[in-house]
């Protein structure tokens, strides 16, 4: 089967999808082992039996509902590719609106910066890799998502910390910049049994009190681990700005602020301890 002919057939095959296109290529790619601009520059490139299958087998887990990072094994994350698990949230492009953002912050050259729930370490990870005298701590509860953000940081070239623990718990501190893309679904959502999420763990998805519960327990602690002046930055659900805001006032922070995703939605809410 040609390279065309194999991308037609796996658009109609996931037409339940709303990235068909996308997924086949990336799948198609994986299999390859070639890049996107390879699949339309060879289109006339024949599949032998042993890719053919492959690329079967993975069409038929994409329409179970498998995520396509899942089948490939790493998901792209601000032009760098990650590795990705089942232990994992699976990197969106949405939480890019949060790397913009603290990398527009006034901070120091030598911040000290910490990303709690850190998963795959795309945060902390890319944080790191932009700015390269920043020190950096990763930090997540499970064991099993670490070791997927220790590898991110080998094969990346990222100088980090990884410390296991609940939130800023394990963590000395100050730290100029606290970050952290938390659980922060209801439990009652609807969207929990549809498309990718149905394939992440529970635990990274869901937080108590409608969302918020772990967004209010990170606020409470990194007043204080923060220094004076320092920031606090969360990702949040697109409903939840009002909340966060309010959060980040009454626990006294100032120049409290949210950063609207690519959707134009609200997505990121920020705030600076008084110096």
């Amino acid at each position: 089967m040609r390279v065309d002919a194999a991308l037609r057939d796996a658009r109609s095959r996931l037409v339940s999808s709303p990235s068909a296109a996308l997924d086949a290529e990336l799948l198609l790619c994986h299999v390859l082992g070639k890049t996107r601009t390879w699949l339309f520059t060879w289109p006339e490139r024949e599949l032998d039996a042993a890719q053919q299958a492959c690329f079967q087998s993975l069409l038929a887990r994409r329409e179970q509902g498998e995520p396509v990072a899942h089948l490939t094994g790493e998901r792209e994350f601000f032009g760098r590719p990650f590795r990705v698990t089942a232990d994992t949230l699976i990197p969106r492009p949405d939480t890019e609106t949060l790397i913009e953002a603290a990398l527009s912050l006034p901070l120091p050259a030598n911040a000290r910066v910490v990303d709690l729930g850190t998963g795959t370490g795309a945060i902390g990870i890319t944080l790191a890799l932009e700015q390269s005298g920043w020190k950096v701590v990763l930090v997540d509860l499970s064991e099993a998502a670490l070791q997927v953000a220790k590898a991110n940081a080998q094969v990346l070239g990222a100088c980090v910390d990884v410390l296991r623990g609940s939130w800023l718990a394990p963590c000395e501190g100050p730290f100029e910049l606290i970050v952290s893309n938390p659980p922060y679904i209801n439990e009652s959502d609807q969207h929990l049994s549809e498309g990718d999420v149905r394939f992440e763990p529970h635990s990274a998805l869901v937080a108590g009190d409608e969302g918020l519960a772990d967004l209010a327990e990170i606020v409470r602690q990194a007043t204080g681990k923060l220094v004076a002046g320092g920031w606090l930055m969360l990702e949040h659900g697109f409903d939840q700005g009002d909340a966060v805001r309010g959060l980040l006032v009454d626990a006294g922070f100032d120049a409290v602020r949210t950063e609207r995703d690519l959707g134009g939605n609200d997505r990121v809410t920020l705030g600076q301890l008084p110096a």
